[in-house]
């Protein structure tokens, strides 16, 4: 069960979460064997080469934990890149083991985006010809943060704002508005939780003409301002 969800991992596939994430009910077949990374979350975050696809990557692994390897290359790159990252952990006597290892870490999260980004190409092809309540629901996870008005998307689907809400409601009992503030709201949450990213860079990001305006907005999704969400923190 991962975040209340039945799912199955196969030969030849591996799964990939985040410690909040949610996972219990472990079933194991009786010739399974695997080889499991445990990565330190501060470690982890620190050697983010690029924090936007580092959003990505975390709210992407919380749908679809599950990755399946495409051919014989993807098998192997993964099995090579856990290798390197388990020999470099255990190099301790390597004169620039951190810089080292760092870096080997900083590799290693490339190659997951690259698996991710040509799994989220395929599913975005095939989610193309899906109905509109899915092609809206793609696009909104795409562009919540810079695109918070419902008639960005009504656009991008050739159909009223009106209409794509009351698709959205009969879908999921959710309006497109609710859901695009949920999709924002979940992002918000993770670069407050990066401290590598300072409110002004996370206010540029999402694009707000001042802070002042992303404060505001902000305020009205978690019921607190940056400032005061960060200080909860700890």
């Amino acid at each position: 069960m991962f975040n209340d969800q039945l799912m199955e991992c196969e030969r030849g596939q591996f799964l990939f979460w985040f410690a909040e994430s949610r996972l219990s009910g472990l079933q194991l077949s009786k010739s399974f064997k695997a080889t499991v990374l445990l990565v330190e979350k501060d470690f982890l975050n620190t050697n983010m080469p690029d924090q936007g696809w580092s959003i990505n990557a975390l709210l992407h692994s919380r749908v679809y934990p599950v990755k399946t390897l495409h051919g014989k290359n993807d098998r192997q790159k993964i099995l090579s890149s856990f290798k390197w990252l388990r020999d470099r952990a255990t190099e301790t006597d390597h004169r620039f083991y951190h810089e080292a290892l760092n870096l080997q870490m900083q590799l290693f999260i490339l190659d997951m985006w690259h698996l991710f980004a040509n799994e989220y190409e395929r599913r975005k092809h095939t989610l193309q010809t899906g109905t509109l309540y899915e092609r809206f629901m793609q696009l909104a996870q795409e562009h919540c943060l810079t695109e918070r008005e419902v008639q960005f998307y009504s656009d991008q689907l050739n159909i009223t704002s009106k209409y794509l809400s009351q698709i959205c409601k009969k879908a999921s009992g959710v309006t497109a508005s609710e859901w695009i503030q949920r999709f924002a709201r979940e992002r918000i949450i993770l670069l407050l939780q990066n401290r590598n990213l300072n409110i002004s860079e996370i206010a540029n990001e999402m694009e707000f003409s001042s802070r002042s305006f992303f404060t505001r907005y902000v305020k009205k999704l978690l019921g607190a301002t940056p400032s005061e969400y960060r200080s909860r923190l700890g």
